[in-house]
């Protein structure tokens, strides 16, 4: 199991463990909202000070989510391998509807919140289901919503669109979004 300590700022933390955020939110309501929220350079020490929670068993409660969290990842050669098998899965891409017109994964179709709730409704509780993002870093909140809702067969794709191109089909392309 991965090295977490009271003295980890929350940067790095979050860095290493991309579940810790909601993770931190669900057991203690922290993280969520401006009220609750936290700085970048904070250490989990400081955070667990002052929301007045064991830092311990904040740590320990991270770890164990983070093996939850693995649970619901793929890789990118892992679904190209069920692609190729032939089983019959949802493959869905959560980016944007421009990132999605732009470049795509063959395959996969861009989830409206029409297709989700389609899903929620019909689909059964061993679907598989394939979701993937730009680069990994959202997918595991969105896996466990579609878990949420009873769709344990969800599973999001390590590195998302970008691992792909880089280990799957080096024809799509690689992008970087440009933010304000």
């Amino acid at each position: 199991m991965e090295d977490l300590d009271a003295s980890t700022p929350m940067a790095s933390l979050l860095a290493r463990f991309p579940g810790a955020k909601r993770a931190l939110f669900a057991r203690y309501h922290i993280g969520g909202c401006s009220s609750c929220a936290y700085r970048d350079d904070e250490t989990l020490a400081e955070v667990a000070t002052r929301n007045e929670i064991d830092v311990s068993e904040a740590i320990d409660h991270i770890l164990q989510s983070h093996i939850v969290d693995a649970a619901m990842l793929i890789t990118a050669k892992e679904v190209k391998e069920l692609v190729d098998s032939g089983a019959g899965i949802v493959f869905l891409d959560t980016r944007t509807r421009e990132e999605h017109e732009a470049v795509a994964i063959a395959g996969s179709e861009f989830m409206t919140q029409e297709r989700q709730q389609e899903l929620f409704g019909l689909a059964k509780e061993d679907t598989t289901i394939i979701l993937y993002d730009h680069t990994g870093s959202r997918v595991l909140d969105t896996c466990a919503w579609f878990q949420g809702h009873g769709l344990k067969g969800t599973r999001g794709v390590i590195g998302g669109i970008d691992a792909w191109s880089k280990e799957v089909d080096k024809s799509v392309p690689r992008y970087r979004l440009e933010m304000d």
